[in-house]
């Protein structure tokens, strides 16, 4: 009877894998997590190290791509294997403990709200990277980027941890297959606000680049131009009218008299390099393609989040609600692609990150067609 009846229930368990194999629905899951899991392991690995390795890529945006991309690769390593295990042990309960339980939960809920907050931080500084170039020049160095991302983790920290400490809050949930914040009725938990601080921070995130955008589109309108006469008293035109050949020659010494006013306090030998310049067209086209880079990513942890964060909301706000299973699953899986994503769109959207990447895939295909080509010189040789 106790054999009959393990037959019976494992049988009527939708988490088992039927008899279509890999055609069956954990069959599928296990396939689609495990290619996540190897994109995710090696986009994020190889952006990392090209990142590190080449020198033109160490500035204030890559050196937060650069925590982005290790971030999703512990998430895709610390937490995806044992959704796996659970997937294909098809058990509706935690085998391995309630710590290691509450140790992966805290690590998912952890690595979702660094990534939202690193997002909103790196929203603002593109903005100030385009509104403000001066003071990004400046400031934005690497160890204020090191701070900014401390920031970050602490304030993830700050929201993953006080669960904790609640009983029952952090919990294996069957539906989802994973041990996760167990999302119960707004009266008999305290989810919602963690859940209206995750959809605050993608909010505020999305206003920022809409503020930038709205920037970038007033300072594209070309204005007249205003035709004004230069000022001289002992030929040293300066004002507004000025063409500057005049500031030009006093400023490489072929210039009399005294200092043209709008040189005063500027010495000869002042070099290129100690001007502070304004932002020029081809360094806002670089810094225009990495804001184009990052709101990718941004958009796409909106859109792939959305489903279960409404999946959260209607737990949250409706005492007994009923989700579909294959939505629920459905919404789950899209946030594991998540992290697996970000590499395709650093790729697609960020010309510098294919440049390094062509220049050694480039320089390895060479050196391999080098060696082919020795090797059948010395076999002609031979013969």
């Amino acid at each position: 009877m106790a054999n009959a009846s393990e037959f019976a229930s494992s049988s009527s368990s939708p988490h088992l894998p039927g008899p279509g194999g890999l055609l069956s629905a954990s069959g599928l899951k296990l396939t689609t997590l495990g290619l996540i899991l190897c994109l995710s392991l090696a986009g994020n690995g190889l952006f990392a190290w090209l990142i590190l390795k080449e020198r033109p890529l160490h500035r204030a945006p890559y050196y937060l791509l650069l925590d982005l991309c290790l971030a999703d690769g512990l998430r895709s390593l610390a937490c995806f294997p044992f959704v796996m295990l659970s997937v294909h042990s098809g058990a509706g309960a935690w085998p391995h403990g309630a710590l290691s339980c509450k140790v992966l939960a805290f690590l998912a809920v952890l690595f979702c709200f660094h990534a939202a907050f690193l997002l909103f931080c790196v929203g603002v500084t593109r903005y100030m990277a385009i509104a403000h170039h001066r003071f990004y020049a400046k400031r934005m160095t690497g160890w204020t980027c090191l701070a900014v991302v401390c920031m970050v983790w602490t304030l993830s920290m700050a929201m993953a941890f006080p669960p904790v400490f609640d009983v029952g809050t952090y919990k294996f949930i069957r539906e989802e297959e994973q041990c996760i914040f167990e999302h119960r009725y707004v009266k008999a938990n305290d989810t919602l606000g963690f859940m209206l601080m995750l959809a605050t921070v993608v909010a505020a995130t999305h206003l920022v680049y809409v503020k930038l955008l709205f920037f970038i589109h007033s300072h594209r309108k070309m204005k007249p131009a205003q035709l004004v006469p230069a000022i001289s008293q002992n030929w040293t035109f300066h004002g507004p009218g000025a063409t500057g050949q005049a500031a030009a020659n006093w400023t490489a010494g072929f210039g009399r008299g005294p200092t043209p006013p709008t040189l005063v306090g500027i010495r000869q030998n002042t070099t290129h390099s100690q001007i502070k310049r304004l932002l020029v067209l081809e360094e806002f086209k670089t810094e225009k393609r990495i804001c184009k880079m990052f709101y990718m990513i941004t958009l796409l942890f909106l859109l792939l989040w959305s489903p279960y964060i409404v999946a959260c909301y209607l737990r949250v706000f409706i005492k007994a609600s009923a989700i579909p299973q294959v939505y629920l699953t459905t919404s789950v899986w899209m946030t594991f692609a998540q992290a697996g994503v970000n590499p395709i769109l650093c790729f697609i959207f960020n010309k510098e990150l294919r440049v390094c990447f062509r220049a050694h895939f480039l320089c390895c295909q060479s050196i391999q067609n080098t060696q082919g080509t020795i090797l059948c010189d010395l076999k002609n040789f031979g013969m």
